[in-house]
This record gives structure tokens, sequence and C-alpha cells, in this order.
């Protein structure tokens, strides 16, 4: 068994196709059929099913796969680490972000970050949290920048910043006058929620304490895929949304005339750049961090009378 084979045997799962993946490989087709071949052999497991077209790997083959991508992705982050050692930062790097994130927080170190490392690749992924810790555990990304604590034994969590919540609601909003809004004086049959699998939409049902109200309202059926969505729902048919702060510092002068602060202490998310414990890239890690701390706006401090909601 070599590394070689295990990337033959990544290639023909991406591409499902034998001579696809032989051509993306640099080598013929019946060079990569063989070494496949091989490896069957000395593990005595299929891999693919060859019958079905395009080809799909087998059950046991799906479990070698998900290793294989370890595997590889660890020897490809030590040819890197041995270039740290070296203070060196170069290669690529793989980061996923969720998508209530990535529109307000990439703008702000991207640029910098990359000058800063002119010759390490980046490649970032937009995508949900279950998918962001799938990924990292299958070696198909490095890191993620999501909402925590994942309570997850295998990934290291980087606390970079608290994010406080705001409610967002039409100026017809029936609201109390003062400075400052409680959850529970949230009219919840007026909410906007963005779709399952979004852990902003699992924070929102913890601030509100929707799963204890069972609230059914027709716009509780209407799941918006972005924060973006959500506003221009207030914005265009009234209601009320909870959104980041982040995303508040990008609205308009007449759309900030609509945000509203909650009463202490204040509800906040937990942001943090997540790698595997066994990450070899310590140092590049480090960089990022630093990085993105860096360039935040001086209101996503320490926290002080605030309270984290959970995912």
């Amino acid at each position: 068994m070599n590394l070689q084979q295990l990337e033959y045997i990544i290639a023909v799962d991406q591409y499902r196709h034998f001579a696809k993946a032989a051509e993306k490989s640099f080598v013929t087709q019946p060079t990569l059929s063989m070494m496949i071949k091989k490896l069957e052999e000395e593990l005595d497991i299929v891999i693919f099913d060859r019958n079905k077209h395009p080809v799909e790997p087998t059950k046991e083959g799906e479990e070698v796969l998900r290793r294989a991508r370890v595997m590889v992705a660890e020897a490809n982050s030590l040819k890197e680490f041995s270039k740290e050692l070296k203070g060196e930062i170069t290669g690529e790097l793989r980061l996923g972000i969720i998508p209530t994130l990535a529109p307000y927080l990439l703008p702000i170190f991207l640029r910098s970050f990359t000058k800063k490392f002119p010759t390490l690749k980046l490649f970032v992924y937009e995508m949900v949290t279950d998918e962001i810790i799938l990924k990292l555990k299958t070696g198909e990304l490095d890191m993620g920048l999501l909402a925590t604590p994942l309570h997850e034994g295998q990934i290291a969590e980087h606390i970079l910043f608290y994010e406080e919540f705001f409610a967002y609601a039409s100026l017809t909003e029936k609201l109390p006058k003062k400075k400052y809004l409680l959850p529970k004086e949230i009219d919840t049959s007026h909410l906007w929620l963005l779709q399952e699998g979004h852990c902003l939409r699992t924070q929102v049902y913890n601030l509100c304490e929707l799963k204890k109200l069972n609230v059914e309202t027709e716009n509780l059926h209407y799941e918006a895929g972005s924060i973006e969505t959500l506003i221009n729902l207030v914005d265009r048919h009234n209601g009320i949304t909870i959104i980041p702060h982040l995303t508040v510092l990008n609205l308009k002068a007449a759309q900030k005339k609509k945000v509203r602060e909650f009463s202490d202490p204040k509800p906040v998310r937990e942001v943090s750049l997540v790698a595997l414990k066994t990450f070899p890239r310590k140092v590049l890690l480090q960089k990022l961090k630093e990085e993105i701390i860096k360039s935040l706006p001086p209101e996503c401090g320490p926290i002080k009378h605030k309270s984290i909601i959970n995912i």
C-alpha cells in the first residue's frame, strides 16, 4: 500500500469514472485500475462497484475512502508543516465558514491575510456547521470558522470573539418603547427564521424559547436561506428577525433605525476558529487567528455582561 494508491481511489470517488480519474491523476487508465486492484487485493475489500454507472464505492469502500482522505490530508500537511519549521507559510489552506458569518467576516481579514502570505493558496467554502465538522474529520477541510461550543472531542476550538445579537424589527412592530428589549417581548408569530441546518436558527430558537412555546404560524413555516433575505423580508413585509452584530455594521442608515438592543445580559454567539486537535500546522492556525482578531471592529470584544446562546 502506498500514498499514490490512496490518491487514486479518492480521485475515482470524486469523478465516479475510472478514465476521468486517470486523466486528472496524469496516468493511464490501465495503470490506475491496476493500482486500485492491487490495493483491493491487499485489503481484501472491494472498494468500488464497477457494475454501476457512474461507479460507486461499496459500503466497505466508503469506510476505506474516509480513512484514505484523512491519511492523504495528513501526509500533505506534513510536507507543509516541515516548511513551517523553517519559517515558511506556504502550501494550501482549506477553510470552511458558516453562511451567517461569511459575508461579514471574510471581507474584514481576507485581503490582509492573503497579502501577508502570498505563497499560501487559500480555498474558502461556505457550508453549515455539520458539514464543516464532517469535512474536518475526513480531512477535506483544514480549519473552520463557526459558532461554538461544538462539544466535539476531536476538535480544538480557538475563540476569536463574542458577537452580540440584535432584534431587527419593522417600524410597525408593536414593541416596548424602552431602550432595551427582552427576548420574551418579541411576538414570535411575527418572527422570520433561517432554514433548518443553520446554527443561527437554533440560537434564535433558544433565545426566544420557541421550542417551549411550540408556536404554529404561517411565518414560522417560511425558512429563509440567508440573513440578507431575513432583512429584506422585514423591510418589505414587516415582522421581526434576529441578526448578529457584524450584520448591523453593514446596514444602511435608514435600516439601523429598525435595530433594537437586548437588555443585559446581552445575548451573544461565541465565534471560533476550529481544527482537529491533531492538525499539525499550529503556526498557520495561530497566524490566521491573529489576523482575524486584529481586523475585528472594537465592539467585538471580551465577554462582559453577556450570555452565550448555545447552538
